[in-house]
């Protein structure tokens, strides 16, 4: 706030003295000729307004001239770094009991140039105050405001580190007193990121506090700060202290660094600390490498391991290793890490519900754990937890229809097997009502199989090249006698490429209508499957509509721009689409994955897993020939691009009159 809007806020009444200038309004409040004065750092009108006052009877003194806070001209001074005017006020009768002033939330003046980072002006009122006789002055250095901070703490805590290094060289035992909070300059230096600041308290003062709140120390806040920030904590002489203390949850500075992940600060505290750190627990008997393995930072949990190997078998208050957490947190890497440490005996262990890491990997709905299991980690799938449930009983309560179905084909794909029990009691997996949301969608694909339907229609009606006006006795450009209303370019392939593809579009979106029609119709049970089938259907006119483009599109042109840039463009945009549509109607697994539980289900015809996998979750059985039928859909479109990109450079080569050159544009045109 400058200082014509906080004299207004002060609001003075006009008076009939309204044009002469004083330093008090009529409400016993600082003036705004005063406000402006000092906070302009001119030091002769301020001087004197306030001496012309005191001569005046306006104000007992100096010191009683505030403003709204109670801020005295001293304050405000020292808040903006008017060094002389500072002076020159200590110097005047009685100026010297402004030092000791508090304001309303009970800050010094040294408090408000620490806050505001004038190390000179710091220095100098720190020099007022001792060359006074009054102790209650000299002690103004050790003077708390109302959230009980010092003026180190509020230099250390806006990171100004050259009022740091002024503060704790006169006064060193600053460092070791802690605000209302229970918080230490050196911990507030920490979180303001400044180095110098926390240099400054740890070189002058080796007894300095390092308490923070919530029972945490300045490394705690250190580990977050960067390693800089670290490395000036632990080369203090109690730094590696420090890295043993624990705040009010059991968690040690260790435990931090293994969650941010930063390999360098982990390694700078266990250079400090015996390997027995990393067993350390804390208040749920979480260790380093539970935390490491709950946030998937696999090089910090190799590193903790190789540290302290035997840290592998500790379990938390559920009984769960660090395995359990990371297959519970879906980090595959960190379970691929203990695979690859053979630590093979954690693959199967139980935790207190009696859960494996399996089965925690299903809960969450992680494909991608459940397979490094399998595959890697061959762990068993049979294992009971104390509710007797199977890992392949927990897919049952996935909400999600992809994660059920990643979660289906990967244990399907090694032969899971659910927990004994009479088939008439198995409830099918309903998704929450994936028939209604079904239902909805299909309202949607009917209108777009329609409008497909109308434009392939429309395009048979509006044939590329138009029609012969002529009464066919003339051959046309290509040499051939075409009959009076004919399409002119019949005879070539291309535009057969043209007619079979637009065909295709026009039939397929049309079946695509009646099966949606139907299904919606219906309303039986099994009307996901004539939604499948016209997902199909209007994937192939989509498809056939892009190629019948582009076939149309060569067949009325010989330039050899369309042959270049227009192919490029189509099987450029054909590929990455049909990439990306693969990619999000494919079951977040892997292909292998896909393979195996085909050759399970489909060839080997493994009777109890596919019986069951019909009765609880018809979908999932009847998806993975489905994107057989998509990727095959697919490769057929591809053929077909092909096929039109021959038949284009085929009418190409026809329609070039010299070889090796094509026709200018203009005669194209013509």
């Amino acid at each position: 706030m400058d200082s014509r809007q906080h004299s207004i806020q002060l609001g003075a009444r006009p008076g009939p003295d309204a044009g002469k200038k004083r330093p008090i309004d009529d409400d016993g409040r600082m003036s705004s000729e005063l406000y402006r004065a000092v906070c302009d750092g001119n030091k002769e009108e301020a001087m004197a307004l306030l001496l012309g006052g005191a001569a005046t009877g306006q104000v007992d003194g100096i010191d009683h001239v505030v403003s709204t806070e109670r801020n005295t001209v001293l304050h405000l001074a020292a808040k903006l770094g008017h060094d002389e005017l500072i002076q020159e006020l200590c110097a005047s009768s009685g100026g010297n009991i402004l030092l000791s002033s508090q304001n309303s939330v009970l800050d010094t003046p040294l408090h408000c140039a620490a806050r505001a980072g004038h190390d000179r002006s710091v220095s100098l009122l720190i020099q007022l105050a001792w060359d006074c006789e009054d102790q209650r002055i000299q002690n103004i250095l050790v003077c708390k405001n109302e959230a009980g901070d010092t003026a180190l703490h509020l230099a250390a805590r806006f990171g100004h580190h050259d009022v740091v290094k002024v503060i704790v060289s006169k006064a060193p035992g600053l460092a070791s007193e802690v605000n209302n909070a229970g918080v230490s300059p050196l911990y507030l230096a920490v979180m303001s990121g400044s180095v110098p600041a926390v240099r400054a308290i740890t070189t002058a003062c080796s007894d300095a506090s390092a308490a923070g709140p919530s029972s945490q120390n300045a490394l705690h806040a250190a580990v977050f700060q960067g390693s800089e920030m670290v490395s000036a904590i632990l080369h203090w002489m109690p730094g590696p202290s420090l890295a043993s203390e624990a705040d009010e949850n059991g968690s040690n500075p260790l435990h931090f660094a293994s969650s941010d992940g930063d390999l360098c600060i982990v390694h700078a505290i266990l250079s400090v600390t015996p390997p027995c750190m990393v067993r350390i627990q804390d208040s749920e008997g979480l260790s380093a490498l539970h935390v490491a393995a709950d946030m998937g930072h696999v090089n910090v949990a190799n590193t903790l391991l190789s540290v302290c190997p035997d840290a592998a078998d500790l379990r938390d208050d559920r009984g769960r290793t660090f395995v359990h957490t990371a297959a519970s947190r879906r980090h595959s890497n960190v379970v691929s890490l203990a695979i690859g440490k053979m630590l093979h005996g954690l693959l199967n262990a139980q935790d207190g519900e009696g859960n494996t890491p399996l089965h925690l990997a299903v809960a969450a709905c992680a494909p991608n754990v459940v397979e490094t299991l399998m595959w890697r980690g061959q762990v068993r799938a049979d294992v009971m937890n104390n509710d007797g449930h199977m890992p392949f009983d927990i897919v049952a309560r996935s909400s999600s229809f992809f994660s059920m179905l990643g979660m289906v084909v990967t244990l399907a794909a090694f032969g899971a097997q659910s927990h004994p029990q009479r088939q008439d009691r198995v409830e099918k997996w309903s998704g929450h009502d994936i028939t209604k949301r079904v239902e909805k969608t299909m309202d949607s694909l009917a209108v777009v199989a329609v409008l497909i339907a109308t434009v392939a229609f429309t395009a048979a009606n509006s044939v590329p090249g138009s029609y012969e006006q002529s009464d066919g006795t003339a051959p046309d450009r290509y040499g051939k006698i075409v009959a009076k209303g004919m399409v002119v370019l019949q005879g070539k392939n291309i535009f057969k490429c043209f007619l079979v593809l637009d065909s295709l579009a026009l039939v397929t979106s049309v079946v695509a209508v009646v099966l949606l029609v139907y299904g919606k119709a219906s309303r039986f049970a099994g009307s996901w499957k004539s939604f499948v089938a016209a997902l199909h259907c209007i994937w192939a006119s989509l498809l056939s509509m892009i190629l019948a483009f582009y076939a149309a599109l060569s067949a009325v042109t010989s330039t050899r721009a369309v042959y270049g840039i227009v192919l490029n463009i189509l099987y450029f945009g054909f590929y990455i689409l049909c990439i990306v549509v693969t990619y999000y109607i494919a079951p977040p697994v892997s292909k292998r994955t896909i393979w195996k539980v085909l050759w399970r289900t489909g060839l080997r015809r493994d009777s109890v897993l596919t019986r069951h996998i019909k009765r609880q979750y018809p979908v999932a059985n009847f998806y993975v020939p489905n994107l057989l039928l998509f990727v095959a859909t697919n490769l057929l479109g591809l053929v077909g691009y092909f096929v039109v990109a021959f038949f284009t450079q085929q009418a190409l080569r026809e329609a070039t009159p010299h070889r090796g050159l094509a026709p200018e544009p203009s005669s194209v045109l013509s």
